[in-house]
């Protein structure tokens, strides 16, 4: 599917169909069938003593981690369970904005009528019948979940052998760069930079120049070291500053 971000960039993002998908709910369903199997063994020394009670206590936590099991881990871990990070799925909103707690909420307890009749079978047609593969839970929620599409990973080596970093000239800044970038951003610099050839040049380059004023603005270098770069070559100097932090 076309991935629309909010500043209007465009990336093609494959969906998961529904044969992956249903490899990833079995291996959530040996965790979930694990922890349940580990409740009632905490649970069996008290059924003896207080049975009703036990009883109690046992549906209820069965039910709230069948309820919350796949919310909880797909807020908590970007829109990942485990089957989902086995096997390279996330939940994505479809257009692209940040994933909210209700739409998370949302795509999981309506999985109470994807699973009907059994085995998910209208949450399998719906995934067959509509064009981004969505169950029923996914339609309501405005998300998708999306596929590792394997973008290269940029080779930095390459990138900066025996080219010159204007920004290495300023060692306190990069310092204060390195330390002030957070891992989000970090990312968000190697993902633009890899997929470089997915961008047609306009795309690319409105991206990348945005991209640069963010770090521009939380860490300006000086005109001497900038001037001449174009926004491509400041993104490459800022990879090079964050993830190579030693020049042999």
């Amino acid at each position: 599917m076309n991935w629309i971000t909010p500043e209007g960039f465009a990336f093609q993002i494959p969906v998961a169909r529904a044969p992956l998908r249903c490899l990833a709910w079995l291996v959530d369903a040996v965790v979930i069938g694990a922890a349940l199997q580990t409740i009632s063994t905490i649970i069996r020394p008290f059924e003896h003593w207080l049975p009703g009670l036990a009883s109690a206590v046992g549906a209820g936590a069965a039910l709230l981690l069948l309820l919350l099991y796949a919310a909880a881990l797909e807020w908590f871990w970007g829109g990942q369970t485990v089957g989902k990070r086995l096997f390279g799925l996330r939940v994505m909103d479809m257009y692209g904005r940040p994933l909210t707690a209700a739409q998370v909420l949302t795509r999981n307890l309506l999985r109470v009528v994807d699973a009907l009749p059994l085995l998910y079978l209208v949450g399998g047609l719906s995934c067959l019948a509509t064009r981004h593969a969505q169950r029923l839970g996914d339609r309501v929620a405005g998300t998708v979940v999306a596929c590792r599409d394997n973008a290269p990973v940029p080779n930095l080596g390459a990138w900066m052998a025996g080219k010159y970093n204007s920004f290495r000239d300023y060692p306190l800044l990069a310092l204060r760069l390195r330390e002030s970038a957070t891992p989000r951003e970090a990312g968000l610099v190697l993902e633009a930079l890899a997929r470089r050839e997915q961008l047609s040049p306009g795309v690319r380059e409105r991206a990348y120049a945005e991209i640069v004023a963010y770090f521009h603005e939380r860490v300006p270098f000086p005109a001497a070291a900038t001037d001449a770069l174009s926004a491509e070559q400041y993104l490459r100097n800022l990879a090079d500053l964050i993830f190579v932090t030693q020049r042999a």
